[in-house]
């Protein structure tokens, strides 16, 4: 079955109906939201309280940065951009846009003040130590997009942010080393911030995989995609590996209201709450098409083997073992108590797609992520060829 748009939104008719009326958790086995959770704000237009930030945005025009600027201005915040003008110059035409570079050359940002400044872009350190340090006595509070990266060690059940994180020392470099890898990196770049800014005046989210509506890395659209697309499926492992991820519609949300709130410290941004058995991600995601899919569950070693990696040929799995064992088993107590909600599996899924079939048909036909077709079918063929149960 070859998917098109037009299939795809004729699939999903009732699934969004649901998801409209709020009943989704009754009628998509596998596709609820989080059990115990508030259910997501969803956007109310109103700010939570007091007075409109005015927000600096340092990137904002690829991926996280629209969702949240889209949020902060249906709730009546200011906000300003600050980047290279690149990427999707034709977002947000009304809105004040800054160009310089986070490398050399922050002059426009001299001169001016807001309440908090959101720092989406920075991979490297040394971007946040300038931009940290020039707004400082400018700005109330600095907000860092971190990562989940930074933890040095994920065998912890379960996780929390009391694990270590990467240091010059754990990575095994020699402090100041330029080729450092991107955990360390991130780390660094979250010391910086809070160097400047102070531990009472710096708010730090460490987001797993980010995945919805506007991804352009296909991490985790490669699975509706290929359940959308129908037949033998290769599921890697069990089944049973567990998965956290985050909607980027999710995060964005809480992160424009955590800064409402005048909030500090470092939080963790994975879901949902409990972790997602890889088995329930599927077939959840498989429930908001059509399509007449079966799945062949393929042990573990045999596919790492046959040379299909974990969050590679294989996106969003990871197998709890190996050091792995908490790397999808975050307790999430504070940051639900600090209002981080999920939406729904089958809004995810049901978005995601929709904003694949928008995009133009080569861009659809080349996934960054995944397996291909044919190397998809040649696993398939050795693993039976092995004697491997099928199904």
């Amino acid at each position: 079955m070859k998917p098109n748009r037009r299939d795809f939104l004729k699939t999903t008719v009732t699934a969004g109906g649901v998801l409209a009326s709020g009943t989704a958790a009754g009628a998509l086995a596998g596709c609820s939201a989080d059990a115990g959770s508030p259910p997501a704000s969803g956007g109310s237009g109103q700010a939570a309280a007091g007075n409109p930030l005015r927000i600096l945005v340092l990137g904002g025009t690829n991926f996280i940065g629209p969702h949240q600027i889209e949020y902060a201005l249906s709730r009546g915040h200011e906000v300003t951009l600050f980047n290279r003008g690149r990427t999707n110059t034709h977002l947000f035409p009304d809105l004040e846009k800054l160009v310089g570079d986070r490398n050399d050359d922050l002059s426009a940002l001299e001169g001016r003040s807001w309440d908090v400044v959101i720092d989406n872009s920075a991979t490297n350190p040394a971007w946040v130590e300038l931009s940290a340090g020039l707004l400082k006595d400018s700005c109330e509070r600095y907000i860092f997009v971190s990562t989940r990266s930074v933890y040095a060690d994920t065998s912890r059940v379960p996780m929390t942010i009391a694990a270590p994180v990467w240091t010059y020392e754990r990575a095994g470099l020699e402090p100041g080393t330029e080729r450092r890898p991107y955990g360390l990196n991130k780390a660094l770049a979250e010391q910086n911030a809070r160097r400047a800014f102070g531990d009472d005046r710096t708010l730090v989210f460490r987001p797993g995989l980010i995945i919805g509506p506007g991804d352009t890395t296909d991490r985790f659209t490669y699975w509706p995609v290929r359940i959308h697309r129908g037949g033998e499926v290769l599921a890697p492992g069990d089944g049973t590996d567990p998965v956290q991820i985050i909607d980027v519609r999710d995060f964005g949300e809480w992160l424009v209201e955590m800064a409402e709130a005048g909030q500090s410290g470092t939080y963790n941004v994975v879901g949902p709450r409990t972790p997602r058995p890889m088995s329930e991600l599927l077939y959840g995601i498989r429930a908001v098409t059509t399509a007449e899919t079966t799945f062949t569950w393929v042990d573990t070693d045999f596919v790492i083997n046959a040379g299909l990696r974990p969050y590679g040929e294989m996106p969003v799995w990871r197998p709890a073992r190996d050091g792995a064992e908490g790397f999808a088993r975050f307790d999430l107590t504070p940051e639900v108590e600090k209002g981080l909600t999920f939406r729904s599996l089958a809004d995810t899924t049901a978005a995601t797609l929709e904003y694949h079939f928008s995009r133009p048909p080569e861009r659809q036909a080349a996934l960054r992520a995944g397996v291909s077709a044919e190397r998809e079918r040649e696993v398939l063929d050795l693993w039976r060829a092995s004697g491997g149960a099928i199904g």
